[in-house]
């Protein structure tokens, strides 16, 4: 059979050339991150993967990337594009989702709570150092008991007594907290029945944060499961724009986003290994990538990715012009976690038994992207939001 030329943007999952939207001096930024990714984090990430552990020794070479934080959170930062952030964000989790994970929970959730939460003190306290990764943040709300229902009451409770607070209570699968040096925690004011946010410091007294163990997916991520008995916090670190949920969802909105573009990583990340499989692996005297089968699913997997990415484009540039809403960002991790799944499942099948070995790159997306579609919002809560949104009816309860 005759060979023809291969697109170049099919080969790395840009079919539509969606980096072209750039100016020269962010493809430039996104390209040295890229080159940073494939020869710092690339190489270890699947043993990283199996062994459960976190590249914290690298956090002086992503604080060189000048990719950590915002410009409002320290002047020495370059302003950077919605575009541009989401661009790095999906290319962190094309090279390694576990990753992309521990990025955004330092710079995502736990700085943008501080960021949209915090007064101009507290900002000015803690951002800078985070961006230097002089401290690492983490961010807890989900709790063993409340996942979805976050919104209509947690269980663990915050108790003003003189110029602290005292927080009781468990939070689960809680990234970076094993390590954390700023773990955000949302609790109950028992006086109002409000959600509030609060900084906890590492080495607080009654805070213990313990390793989950076992999981299947986002292994390279320190999950944790935080225990607060009695838990004493100041005043000063109570996040003092932080009076209800809606303020946690200001965060959530921003981070949903987030993992929208991480997840049309991913799916990219498994297309890439399927197709490299595809063109190296023989059978009946010629490679796999010849055959129709094959195609189809590498040409499914690929309109996923194209789909997913002028989803995340558009919401990126709606963020720009201050028009995101919640249910725009609520829609776009609902469909490309979705089409991820579907696109890792696709680039298992085309590995056939391989399919489940870390050393064929594909096992490790198929079995991170069950993370991504859960967390942020299951697809289940995400798609009643947006119902929320096109119908005027909440349908939460």
């Amino acid at each position: 059979m005759a060979k023809h030329t291969i697109d170049s943007g099919a080969a790395e999952g840009d079919f539509y050339h969606v980096k072209d939207l750039l100016d020269p001096d962010e493809r430039a930024k996104l390209d040295r991150v890229r080159a940073f990714l494939v020869d710092r984090v690339a190489p270890g990430a699947g043993e990283r993967w199996e062994a459960g552990e976190t590249p914290l020794g690298l956090r002086d070479e992503i604080r060189d990337l000048d990719i950590t934080g915002t410009w409002a959170d320290d002047h020495h930062i370059a302003p950077r594009s919605y575009l541009l952030t989401g661009l790095i964000g999906m290319e962190m989790a094309r090279v390694d989702a576990s990753f992309a994970t521990f990025f955004g929970v330092h710079a995502g959730l736990a700085m943008g709570s501080i960021r949209e939460c915090g007064s101009e003190e507290q900002k000015e306290r803690w951002l800078p150092p985070m961006v230097r990764w002089e401290k690492t943040g983490a961010f807890g709300l989900t709790e063993p008991l409340v996942g979805s229902g976050a919104s209509l009451g947690l269980l663990t409770t915050a108790r003003r007594d003189g110029d602290s607070w005292v927080l009781d209570g468990e939070k689960k699968w809680i990234g970076n907290a094993t390590f954390a040096d700023l773990v955000v925690i949302w609790a109950r004011d028992v006086a109002d029945d409000q959600v509030r946010g609060f900084v906890v410091e590492k080495g607080a007294p009654g805070f213990t944060a313990r390793a989950l163990e076992g999981k299947i997916a986002l292994r390279g991520v320190q999950n944790a499961h935080i225990v607060l008995d009695g838990v004493r916090v100041p005043e000063a670190n109570r996040l003092a724009r932080a009076d209800s949920f809606r303020d946690t969802a200001r965060v959530l909105k921003v981070t949903r986003g987030g993992v929208a573009w991480s997840a049309t990583g991913c799916a990219i990340g498994a297309y890439e290994a399927a197709r490299a499989y595809a063109l190296e692996r023989e059978q009946f005297g010629r490679p796999i990538a010849g055959f129709q089968l094959v195609q189809d699913l590498l040409a499914r997997m690929l309109a996923n990715i194209t789909a997913c990415q002028g989803m995340v484009v558009r919401m990126a540039a709606l963020h720009e012009q201050h028009r995101l809403d919640d249910a725009q960002a609520a829609l776009a991790k609902m469909f490309c976690t979705t089409r991820m799944r579907e696109t890792v499942a696709w680039a298992r099948e085309v590995l056939g038994g391989n399919g489940i070995l870390l050393e064929h790159g594909a096992a490790r997306f198929f079995a991170d992207a069950e993370a991504l579609y859960s967390y942020e919002g299951t697809r289940d809560m995400n798609s009643l939001i947006v119902g929320r949104a096109i119908t005027g009816h909440s349908a939460f309860v």
